[in-house]
């Protein structure tokens, strides 16, 4: 009997475990719905390591489209505006304000894929309890990682909305590496588009970016980045023109649909030290190697091993002779 009971404990036990995991996924789904379908307005704190910003957030979905606003409230002014896919951002430099054309940008709370099978595979989701931000009750979700190939995620999703109102990244020893959090949240009526326009500051000159990045056509790729670590996949490849760099680079971006890694691929001009080995920024890391006489740097808030499986995954096509 005794052991009969314990089988049953163990199977109810079981049931609910998955039946938590099933919960959890669905909740994360429709935080990610909610972060596009939904018109809202708030602030959010973003801390790494001993530096921190606050930024207001305003999003708009209505018949027209999806619009957003984010403006940095501390420190030197700084704005990005985006509709759909499509962000420019303003940025003061050196007394004028340059305006960068982005693509395709995930930004808080809009960090989780709308496809959620995408991370299944590489992360374990599982109910944590509850808890309050912002103000605002919200269910808390632990994103484990099925490998030591990306971090951990702890999200707070709001009970009512469903929109994610706090992210902690996770690392080794279930240290936090970085967190977004809303200090206040509230949506929107109306469908009103007097917010979606930049604070111009009519004593600074504005100029567009130049040497914008740049689709790749087939024919300069002569490379291959093969056996990716379990989940990942490429999203994006372009070229750009750097700060004190005579030849575009080329940046390879990869993503699990959660965490991301770009390989930077550029020629190595004569008379150049190359870069070589490991560095790190807060949660971000950074592992250089020379392959073939190019400089091959990988970047990405994963963990040191992911960065270093990535810059040695480049092979090149043509090798030098």
């Amino acid at each position: 009997m005794k052991r009969i009971a314990l089988v049953l404990s163990f199977l109810l036990w079981s049931a609910a475990a998955f039946a938590g995991q099933d919960d959890a996924w669905l909740m994360l789904e429709k935080a990610s719905q909610a972060a596009h379908a939904l018109s809202y307005k708030g602030i959010f704190v973003y801390q790494t390591g001993a530096s921190s910003k606050s930024v207001q957030v305003t999003h708009m979905n209505y018949g027209q489209g999806e619009y957003s606003r984010m403006v940095v409230l501390d420190g030197s002014p700084r704005e990005a505006l985006s509709q759909g896919n499509d962000m420019v951002i303003f940025n003061p430099r050196n007394e004028k304000v340059v305006i960068e054309k982005k693509r395709g940008q995930s930004m808080f709370p809009a960090l989780l894929p709308d496809n959620m099978e995408l991370i299944k595979t590489v992360y374990q989701a599982q109910l944590g309890g509850e808890e309050r931000v912002g103000g605002r009750d919200g269910y808390v979700i632990n994103l484990s990682p099925k490998d030591q190939y990306r971090y951990g995620y702890k999200l707070w999703t709001d009970k009512e909305y469903g929109l994610l109102i706090k992210s902690m990244m996770i690392g080794d020893k279930n240290v936090a590496l970085d967190q977004i959090a809303f200090s206040q949240i509230l949506l929107m009526d109306g469908q009103s588009m007097d917010w979606f326009r930049p604070a111009l500051d009519k004593t600074k000159a504005y100029v567009m970016e130049k040497d914008a990045p740049s689709k790749l056509d087939a024919s300069e790729i002569d490379w291959d980045v093969t056996k990716l670590p379990n989940g990942y996949r490429k999203v994006d490849q372009v070229k750009r023109m750097v700060a004190n760099k005579q030849t575009p680079v080329t940046q390879l971006i990869f993503s699990d649909g959660l965490s991301s890694v770009s390989v930077f691929i550029e020629d190595i001009p004569k008379g150049v030290r190359p870069k070589v080995g490991h560095t790190m920024m807060g949660a971000t890391h950074f592992y250089a190697i020379v392959n073939d006489m190019h400089q091959v740097i990988a970047v990405g808030e994963v963990p040191e091993v992911t960065v270093t499986y990535f810059a040695n995954a480049v092979s090149f096509k043509n090798k030098s002779k």
